[in-house]
């Protein structure tokens, strides 16, 4: 027979009301000595407490949704390690739903971590530059929030919410810089999705640094893979030979052509420089190893749940302070891009 709050109480030798506050987190105040029988005889019987019901007193499950666009992408995976380093410490469960960057998927999971009487919502990743997916979102977010319910976004949103942000624009331009600073003139770009706003942040700094040198931006669009990367640094190559440089708006694309490079003897960084984007694991491991911008990936995780804890960040989790949109107070967090230079970048070749 499974083991009942009232077994619980009579074990502890409380009334079940005090049981309940001390197992459902409850602020009521109970006294240290009698919170520690409870709990303790909650281990005693493994008492497994109904937090679909504890949920319903409380007006949420203490789940955390998280929206991804693709779980495999080490940028999106990272971003949930930092979400559940946080969430761990925090005794709480993450939801992660995978989106493949489909709006109307994307919706319908808000949707449903809605019904499922979730605490928070975050965001993770760029939003669409869309106007038919900004203002399904925004309808989301204010029936959510109307609920009690807290929403984060990491990345620039395309709506008004808490967020949390990293500066994409300026890793492009100290990325252009850093090529057109080795000589490079003529470089492309493997970018992603032309309506994603960290693609259009990140392709907006890289090509500030590059018309201030003079130089030429080539840019192809394509999903953020690898096997993308591969198959545009063929294409680009047999269009444009006098390419010097290759970078992409991910690690995974720079990595790619790296690997198109190798398999037809191409030198890296002699005769091509090739840049990546995120400073994923894998990119300090390559041969050559990845000259690229690193992104705090996994404290953006946790720092988005810190917000939608409403935790105290304190010191060093950002340089951002709250900020004031509208009549509500929203919080936002800016955290710092840094570039690495590695051994894939060097200088243009010549004639």
């Amino acid at each position: 027979m499974a083991v009942t709050l009232k077994d619980v109480a009579q074990r502890a030798g409380v009334s079940v009301p005090t049981a309940s506050r001390v197992l459902s987190g409850s602020s009521y105040p109970v006294i240290d000595e009698l919170r520690a029988r409870v709990r303790q005889a909650a281990e005693d019987l493994d008492y497994v407490p109904n937090a679909q019901a504890q949920g319903l007193l409380r007006g949420n499950t203490g789940t955390i949704g998280v929206l991804v666009g693709d779980v495999g992408d080490p940028y999106f995976s990272e971003i949930v390690n930092g979400i559940h380093d946080r969430a761990t410490a925090e005794n709480l469960l993450v939801t992660i739903c995978h989106t493949e960057r489909d709006p109307a998927r994307e919706l319908g999971y808000f949707r449903m971590l809605q019904s499922h009487r979730a605490h928070s919502v975050i965001l993770a990743g760029s939003g669409l530059n869309d106007e038919s997916y900004r203002a399904g979102i925004a309808t989301r977010v204010t029936s959510f929030r109307a609920a009690g319910g807290r929403v984060v976004a990491i990345g620039t949103p395309v709506i008004d919410v808490d967020r949390v942000l990293v500066n994409n624009r300026d890793g492009g331009r100290m990325l252009g810089q850093h090529l057109t600073g080795l000589g490079h003139r003529d470089i492309a770009l493997i970018a992603g999705a032309a309506t994603l706003v960290s693609t259009e942040e990140r392709l907006g700094g890289l090509k500030e640094a590059l018309d201030e040198a003079g130089a030429r931006l080539v840019i192809h669009h394509g999903p953020p893979t690898r096997d993308e990367g591969y198959h545009a640094a063929g294409r680009l190559l047999e269009q444009h030979p006098e390419l010097t440089a290759i970078t992409g708006t991910a690690d995974q694309m720079a990595i790619g052509a790296l690997s198109y490079l190798r398999d037809h003897g191409r030198s890296v960084p002699g005769d091509i420089s090739v840049a990546g984007f995120n400073d994923i694991d894998v990119s300090k491991d390559l041969s050559p190893s990845l000259t690229t911008v690193r992104l705090p990936l996994r404290e953006m995780g946790s720092t988005a749940l810190d917000i939608a804890l409403g935790l105290d960040l304190g010191a060093g989790t950002g340089s951002g302070e709250g900020a004031a949109r509208g009549a509500q107070a929203l919080v936002e967090r800016q955290l710092g891009v840094e570039l690495v230079v590695r051994q894939s970048t060097g200088p243009a070749r010549t004639g």
